[in-house]
């Protein structure tokens, strides 16, 4: 049996006031199922949690609990860097327009916080090496010969897609500190799985998942803290993968 005042106690702590004052009976069954059910399943930190569910609301769209969870980060302790980059790192998946639009709720978070902004920067590749530096970050997380067999074998009038993912997606993004690889994998998983429709690249970045070292009870934990907010039929669908590639 769930532990309610647990629960409430997690949720005082994380957040100020109501989130539904007018849905208040609403706000009691969220407040039992997520923080007395969801957040106390599995061994995920608090900080790593806060920066899935940040992305979880990046993705769908969803600024008012965007924001929630930017307060609730700050207050487990998430450095402003580690929120912001979780942000950014969802722009190759789901479109510069939704992360510009997200971006403005975590400033609006983050200002009235006192933090100061812009934050500093993290990237660490220039022109000539992006390219190069994505490249290896794609072979670390999906093997060598499958990153060079989709340069070598991509059509003439599509290379320049798989020069983009090199040099933009990894190479302009994994590659920025503030996040290690593993964490990205983890929020680029989280991306698919709750964007749904992706089920091809969930598949190889759950594979790059299991490459950079998370393992299948971190997936089941990660995908089990989307739950609330993605639904059970993208959270089965994950699963599905899940256990589709782990029992290979």
């Amino acid at each position: 049996m769930r532990d309610i005042q647990k629960a409430k106690t997690l949720y005082q702590q994380l957040h100020d006031g109501h989130i539904c004052p007018d849905d208040l009976s609403f706000e009691d069954m969220m407040i039992h199922y997520i923080h007395g059910d969801v957040y106390q399943h599995g061994s995920l930190d608090l900080g790593l949690r806060e920066l899935i569910l940040i992305v979880v609301n990046t993705t769908n769209m969803t600024l008012k609990a965007l924001k929630e969870h930017v307060y609730a980060a700050l207050k487990a302790d998430v450095t402003p860097i580690k929120i912001k980059e979780a942000v950014y790192q969802c722009t190759p998946y789901i479109g510069i327009g939704k992360v510009m639009e997200a971006l403005d709720a975590v400033n609006t978070v983050f200002k009235e916080n006192h933090i100061d902004l812009p934050l500093d920067d993290q990237s660490t590749v220039q022109e000539k090496t992006r390219f190069q530096a994505g490249f290896d970050v794609q072979c670390a997380a999906f093997g060598h010969d499958n990153i060079q067999a989709n340069h070598d074998n991509a059509p003439t009038d599509l290379k320049h897609i798989q020069n983009y993912l090199s040099e933009y997606c990894f190479g302009d993004f994994y590659t920025r500190q503030g996040l290690d690889l593993k964490t990205r994998e983890i929020l680029t998983f989280v991306m698919l799985a709750t964007l749904g429709g992706c089920e091809n690249q969930l598949r190889g970045h759950t594979v790059a998942n299991l490459t950079v070292g998370n393992n299948r009870k971190t997936l089941i934990e990660v995908i089990t803290q989307c739950q609330p907010y993605i639904g059970f039929p993208r959270t089965l669908n994950a699963i599905n993968i899940i256990n589709e590639i782990t029992k290979k």
